[in-house]
């Protein structure tokens, strides 16, 4: 017999005497909080753009969030082209959309992912630079607030990736020089706050580079992000490559497999579904870290809020900005949080019928 719901929540927070008292106390603190919350935040808040009527009212401000969030989703981009920012973030979500769908994982879906990829990154970047088709040319100085968080994220993880397999390849390789120097990056960039590598990407590197040489400042701060990403992941491949069994290696070699194709079809497939909580770690930290890039004059989502809170009419109720900003990095941390999930689950749970199905 199957337990009911009340038997799930019984054995969960009731199950002694500590738990339920527990229980009692966290609940009641909890729903005092969010009366308080709910009182502040909805019953006694403004939500129209009026910033007299927020100063009269004791609850929160919304209206600086609609007279504003233009400004924080898309910072100093031509507000009559803000559009193209909207198009352009929504190709690269729709792909990751796509991409996550398991009925592409295939040898056909594939080539639809990598064109739609190639199509959407296109996209992207025709859109936001324009200069073509009558749109007017925007510079990357101009861009900013979620569409600069989403491809700083994705170049930051999609690019750093592979270099990170090479180097964590290249850090357990007998060669010793190739060792040396895979290892020499990784510490030398690990043991570096990203802020540092921000503020050489964008102030020093441009003085070593020669005589009317001059590279964007926004690859020049990508670059840097995945460079300093790179290292990361590769001690994160390390730790995946170090779950495989010797079995493994010895079982690809009986087979004649060459060095190259031991990697790519028995150890590395089996190594990056091992990592997968710590690559989803990763993401989400990168995706929170684009926030430095606010310290070299780029300005992402918490830079356009700053930005926003410049008018001084609307200055005291940041509160109300941070928590519309807190909301969207909340909602897209745990969107990729529980697809990891899932998707680790769906992962092992075909190894192990795999294995069931071996033996």
């Amino acid at each position: 017999m199957q337990p009911t719901l009340f038997d799930q929540i019984r054995a969960r927070f009731f199950y002694s005497n500590l738990a339920t008292g527990i229980t009692v106390v966290s609940a009641f603190l909890l729903a005092v909080a969010a009366y308080y919350f709910m009182d502040w935040g909805i019953w006694s808040a403004v939500f129209r753009a009026d910033h007299d009527a927020c100063y009269e009212a004791r609850g929160a401000c919304w209206g600086f969030v609609a007279e504003k969030w233009r400004l924080i989703l898309f910072g100093r981009y031509p507000y009559e082209d803000q559009w193209r920012p909207a198009l352009a973030t929504f190709a690269i979500v729709a792909m990751l959309i796509v991409s996550a769908c398991p009925k592409l994982w295939t040898r056909t879906g594939a080539r639809i992912v990598f064109w739609g990829w190639a199509a959407a990154l296109l996209s992207f970047f025709g859109l936001m630079y324009g200069g073509f088709l009558g749109l007017e040319f925007v510079a990357t100085d101009s861009w900013g607030g979620f569409p600069l968080t989403v491809i700083l994220t994705l170049l930051g993880i999609g690019v750093s990736t592979p270099i990170g397999i090479v180097l964590a390849l290249g850090r357990r390789s007998s060669l010793p020089i190739v060792k040396l120097l895979s290892t020499g990056y990784i510490e030398l960039v690990r043991g570096v706050p990203l802020i540092t590598v921000l503020f050489v990407a964008s102030f020093i590197f441009p003085l070593l580079l020669p005589s009317g040489v001059r590279i964007d400042p926004f690859w020049r701060v990508a670059g840097g992000i995945i460079l300093f990403q790179a290292a990361y992941m590769a001690e994160t491949v390390r730790g995946g490559l170090q779950t495989i069994r010797q079995g493994q290696y010895l079982a690809a070699d009986s087979l004649g497999l060459s060095a190259f194709q031991k990697y790519v079809y028995v150890i590395l497939p089996q190594a990056l579904v091992a990592i997968i909580p710590s690559f989803v770690n990763n993401l989400l930290s990168m995706f929170m870290d684009t926030s430095l890039v606010t310290v070299v004059s780029m300005f992402d989502l918490t830079g356009s809020l700053q930005l926003a809170l410049g008018d001084a009419a609307w200055r005291d109720f940041f509160r109300e900005g941070y928590i519309f900003v807190a909301a969207i990095y909340f909602f897209c941390s745990l969107l990729m949080s529980r697809y990891s999930q899932w998707l680790e689950a769906r992962l092992q749970s075909g190894t192990r019928r795999s294995a069931a199905l071996r033996h």
